[in-house]
């Protein structure tokens, strides 16, 4: 009899690995654009900017490059998903149809897929962002709801808000103010999406009642003036404590405004070049105060001459 071991494969059958089924290829199809139409409450807007000409001069040379997303819709034609600006541009462009690819999503999903084919675009407004935000949020909690919790709802919100916030960069509290926005009248949301009130401000009179909100435009008018970050906070407590009137809030937009702190930061590795490596930050702030003094005074002696 052999001392010699078997062979860990003698005896046995050997099992095949599993068949890698390839990922199914999206099928392209070309729709009629009067087929294809807008997502409801579309909180993205569609502008005749200088990016869309650079869009609509890409089409009509080059046409659709990347397919137009859209889901079925109930009362027939297709609800576009993904797309809108693309869509636009063909209309500009005087084309009678697109390439799409359509997929059979619920509305949460067509919801989320929505607003983050659209939040990475550069200049989107802030009421844009603040409606998308909301949007995704709650289709995200009825995608979660879980009965499993003592307050599902409320657990539901906290992870969808941080869930938001970590996939677009920001934190949940950035969310959380964002979708407070929704809560200021037209008036007021205008102004932010303008620049005339900034959104620390905005953050807190988007708590005011709509009638005090009406008031505070009314007297913004009165006053020539938007509040400052500390204005609406006072206005905001005086709210919550059911002090604000018109003379409450008159009192606080006449007061004089603080100056604002005028800061100024550098990027470490972009001025270290011109320093010795020995350097600290210290020195090379003096050093730079120094040969400012100068630059000013050579200045100041080529305006006299």
């Amino acid at each position: 009899m052999s001392d010699k071991p078997a062979s860990p494969a003698r005896g046995r059958k050997k099992v095949a690995p599993p068949v890698q089924q390839p990922p199914q290829e999206e099928v392209v199809y070309r729709l009629p654009l009067t087929d294809l139409h807008p997502f409801p409450d579309h909180p993205f807007q569609v502008r005749d900017d200088e990016e869309m000409q650079e869009t609509i001069k890409s089409v009509k040379e080059y046409g659709v490059i990347v397919p137009v997303i859209v889901r079925p819709r109930k009362e027939g034609g297709y609800e576009i998903v993904a797309g809108h600006r693309r869509k636009h541009a063909c209309e500009q462009a005087g084309l009678d149809t697109m390439p799409v690819i359509i997929r059979n999503l619920d509305r949460d999903a067509a919801t989320i897929l929505m607003v983050d084919s659209n939040l990475q675009r550069e200049n989107i407004l802030p009421s844009e962002r603040a409606k998308a935000y909301k949007m995704k949020l709650e289709a995200i909690k009825r995608q979660g709801e879980r009965t499993d919790l003592t307050s599902p709802k409320i657990s539901a919100k906290l992870r969808s808000d941080d869930e938001i916030g970590q996939k677009m960069g920001v934190s949940g509290d950035t969310v959380r103010n964002y979708i407070s926005l929704t809560n200021l009248v037209p008036e007021l949301m205008q102004m932010v999406d303008e620049k005339k009130i900034a959104l620390s401000p905005a953050y807190q009179l988007s708590a005011l009642k709509p009638e005090e909100q009406q008031m505070l435009v009314t007297t913004m008018d009165y006053e020539q003036a938007t509040p400052s970050l500390s204005q609406a906070q006072r206005m905001k407590k005086f709210s919550q404590a059911g002090r604000l009137n018109e003379d409450s809030m008159l009192a606080i937009m006449s007061e004089e405004k603080k100056p604002e702190k005028f800061s100024l930061t550098f990027d470490g590795d972009r001025i270290r070049k011109y320093f010795p490596k020995s350097y600290t930050p210290l020195q090379m702030e003096n050093t730079i105060i120094k040969l400012l003094e100068a630059w000013q005074k050579k200045r100041q002696r080529s305006q006299e001459r």
